[in-house]
Parts: structure tokens; sequence; C-alpha cells
């Protein structure tokens, strides 16, 4: 877990005492950084007088916070000390890995490439994004063909302001994104989940008349339905298979 300076403290004790009981407020940014892997699952915790430090608060506050994560599962307790106790998201799992669409699947030979770019989307993104007319947004366009050079994937994705506002990842891609460099957002439903959004998928496949291709419209919204991203998706359905993963959770 990263030091902090005393610039630091001052201002988690600012932030932390404004509003609700603090200890819950500790609980919250201690949770925060176990889901962001600061610490690992079943990694053992800093002990109560460096957690205290590192928040600027009491040890008898960080105890009643560390008490709270542990009623909710989240930290768990023996002769070692206290660990992270959240299941996390395996770096492989398919929910992981799944952006963009299509791009999991590319075969170990297929050629890819992968650009963002800040511009205005394309058409019929903006109006689901609601987005204002000739309003620019992140936008990303992802590439792939067999080893001959065949053509087989393209997909682009546009995000809205929501998206944007919320996920400090992608926010920080706007003033580097300028169509040319390489993108790397494998885990862009990750840092989303992170957030605090809960993904919800539509994928949509339609044929393209007098063609061999299909295409596949993915919409993602949030718990309140907000919309996230749009990706359009076309592939040559008689080279090609589109494969999709389901991760059901158990039953609790």
């Amino acid at each position: 877990m990263a030091r902090t300076t005393p610039h630091q403290h001052v201002h988690m004790r600012r932030t932390l005492t404004d509003g609700e009981p603090l200890y819950r407020r500790v609980a919250s940014e201690l949770l925060g950084e176990l889901r962001t892997g600061v610490v690992p699952p079943g990694e053992r915790l800093p002990g109560e007088r460096h957690l205290a430090e590192h928040f600027g608060v009491s040890r008898e506050t960080v105890r009643q916070a560390l008490e709270l994560l542990r009623r909710e599962g989240l930290v768990a307790t023996d002769r070692r000390g206290s660990h992270a106790a959240l299941p996390g998201v395996p770096a492989e799992a398919p929910a992981a890995a799944g952006f963009p669409l299509g791009a999991r699947q590319a075969g170990r030979d297929t050629v890819a490439r992968a650009t963002i770019a800040w511009e205005v989307p394309p058409p019929g993104h903006a109006e689901h994004l609601r987005l204002a007319h000739g309003r620019p947004t992140l936008v990303h366009r992802y590439w792939s063909a067999s080893p001959g050079g065949r053509e087989q994937r393209t997909a682009v994705t546009s995000f809205s302001a929501v998206a944007l506002a919320e996920v400090a990842e992608l926010a920080r891609y706007r003033d580097r994104a300028d169509g040319t460099g390489a993108a790397e957002l494998r885990r862009c439903y990750d840092w989303m989940r992170r957030a605090g959004l809960s993904l919800h998928h539509r994928d949509t496949i339609t044929r393209i008349n007098g063609t061999p291709s299909v295409r596949v419209t993915r919409q993602v919204h949030d718990q309140h339905a907000r919309p996230l991203e749009l990706t359009e998706l076309v592939m040559d359905a008689q080279q090609d298979m589109l494969v999709y993963e389901f991760m059901v959770p158990a039953a609790v």
C-alpha cells in the first residue's frame, strides 16, 4: 500500500469527516484500494498503526472500519492478521478481457490494430449515447486480418459522456487520442466496474444483405440505464466465427 505524505493526510481528514461516520468513510476508502488491486485478494493488510497513519485517523477508527468490512465478508482475520477477502476478477476471465468486442477470439497469427481518437462518433452512435449532434467523444477503432491479408473484423466503439466522467482511466485518453497511436483498452470493462458501474450488455446480430458478413451491435448500459458505450463489429461470417463466453455467479 503506497505511503501518503503529510499533505495527503490532511486532505483525507477533511474529506473523510464530511457527512457520514468517519469509520464508514475509512472503510469505503480502504475497500476502493482493495478493489483496484493495491492489496491483492488474500494478501495481508498493513497493521492498524500503518492504516491509521495512511488515512490520517485514530487506530480505533481503523478497527471500526475493519470490523465493518469483516461483517460484509470483504476482509478476513486469522492468526496472521487481516487480509483482503475479495474474490477479484481473474486476469483472463471472459468479462475482463471482452473489450473490444470480437478482439479476444482473434487467432494467434492474426494481424490486429487498435487506435483511439477524440472525434465526432459515427452516424447513429450519438443518438444512442445521448450526445449532442456534432459533439466529439472518445472513439476506439479495431481492425484485424488473417495472415494472408484478408480482412476479418472491423469494430468501432464510441463512449458516452457518462463513461468519460466516471471512469478515470478512459478520461485520461482524451489528451492523447489523436487516432494514430495504439490504444490498450483491454481492461475497459474492469475499469467501469471498479468505478461502481454495473454493466448490462445487449448484443444484436444482423446479416448484411448481399455480403457474407454480419454486424454485431453491442450496447452497454449501467445500473441506472445510462448508456456507456456502443460498439459496431463487422465480421466475415464465412471465414470467421464469434464466440460468446458467460460467467454465471454461484448461488448465495
